[in-house]
């Protein structure tokens, strides 16, 4: 049975849900930190190596929707767990990996969970809490997120640099492992197969008219999910070559790249933070505010970036813009769906993501070969402010598909 919300947040548990997540975020983005380190011992280039990202993600865009459909009538929470122990396997497995296409096959292998995973563990929020919390609730799960890049990424990044990049996954493996026995002891069951919904559910919009949400509300989803790739996209291809840039470009000696990874990340906490105060009270003006500044922050990492302390400066704020975004997406798009299609809301919420999060690592590979590691923040810039552009042409639309969560923003 699902939990009884009550007025407070079931924060406890909402962090345990964290936690699970952190470990998942911080597993997919664990090479972006030890790019050089890991192309170095396999003798390959480093725009390959970040190709491991697009390989994760693109398992999980080809992945999720089939494996979604095909778990919808198990557990949850024991998809979760499950979820998790492939994960700690595939960690194992790169961890060990004696070429590079062992290692690409391990990702593989964390790609099909970590999908499955994202596609569970985002509606599994909303069955915890009551509507008007879900904001609230989102950016205290969605802070696993912020924390892997706080902790997961710098941390992993330190240990490979001391002992090298295999006994980073072998760290992440167990952190896994400790994540998922506090899931199977502290996460409640919840049913997430609501009763059958009428053929058509109408509602009645404040001009009297009549629409049907089931069928419109993946309108409403879809525009979020562009949004989302395009955002995304921008800021993954920035993202996945920050150690190269950081490096060649900003001139950030390379034993320093953990601490800048580490303010980088307490910077996306605050942004997640400002998202979790203002995202229910002024959804549409936070996020538009926040993909705003994200365009304008990455030029200026590009312009004035260069040193530590100035590049520390300019990812912080950087950073801070995006960090919020991944909790509003979630947010608008589950507001955005109807009952019925939560679970796919999630799905595609997450293939959204994992679309940007490869095509961006893709894309950066191919600046960084074609024209140079100098250009790369610029194209980035150029990609979201793509998406800044499409958020506010499909805004009305967006709300026109779901009029019943209008006010919702």
């Amino acid at each position: 049975m699902s939990a009884t919300p009550g007025e407070r947040l079931p924060f406890f548990r909402l962090l345990v849900l964290a936690g699970a997540i952190f470990v998942s975020v911080s597993s997919e983005f664990l090479p972006t930190g030890l790019l050089p380190d890991i192309a170095s011992d396999l003798g390959v280039s480093e725009s390959r190596v970040g190709l491991l990202v697009t390989i994760f993600a693109l398992t999980v865009v080809l992945s999720t929707a089939p494996l979604t459909l095909l778990t919808r009538r198990f557990s949850r929470k024991w998809l979760l767990v499950t979820m998790l122990g492939v994960f700690a396997v595939a960690n194992v497995l790169a961890a060990v990996a004696p070429t590079y296409e062992v290692l690409a096959g391990a990702r593989v292998l964390g790609g099909l969970a970590h999908g499955l995973f994202w596609a569970v563990a985002g509606p599994y929020v909303s069955l915890m809490v009551k509507p008007t919390q879900l904001a609230r609730a989102v950016s205290v799960t969605t802070g696993g997120g912020s924390f892997a890049f706080i902790l997961g990424v710098p941390f992993t990044a330190a240990i490979g640099n001391v002992v090298g990049w295999r006994w980073a996954f072998v760290a992440m493996a167990v952190l896994v492992v400790g994540f998922a026995i506090l899931t199977v002891i502290f996460l409640p069951a919840v049913e997430h197969r609501g009763p059958k919904a009428p053929k058509v559910q109408t509602v009645t919009t404040e001009t009297g008219s009549i629409r049907d949400v089931r069928d419109r509300s993946f309108i409403a989803v879809g525009i979020v999910a562009i949004t989302v790739v395009l955002v995304a996209t921008g800021h993954n291809l920035f993202y996945t070559y920050i150690a190269p840039w950081a490096i060649g470009v900003g001139g950030v000696p390379a034993d320093s790249v953990s601490l800048l990874l580490l303010f980088y990340g307490i910077a996306g906490a605050g942004g997640l933070l400002l998202a979790g105060v203002f995202g229910d009270r002024f959804p549409r003006l936070t996020l538009n505010l926040m993909v705003t500044g994200l365009v304008v922050f990455i030029a200026g990492t590009a312009l004035f970036g260069h040193g530590l302390v100035p590049a520390i400066v300019a990812m912080m704020l950087w950073s801070a813009s995006f960090g919020g975004l991944p909790a509003l997406f979630q947010t608008r798009a589950l507001h955005g769906a109807s009952a019925r299609i939560r679970d796919l809301t999630g799905a595609v919420v997450t293939t959204a993501f994992n679309t940007a999060i490869g095509l961006g690592a893709l894309l950066g590979g191919i600046v960084l070969d074609g024209v140079g590691l100098e250009y790369v923040p610029w194209f980035a810039a150029g990609v979201i402010a793509t998406g800044l552009i499409w958020v506010l042409a499909t805004d009305r639309a967006r709300i026109a598909a779901h009029p019943a969560e209008a006010h919702r923003g």
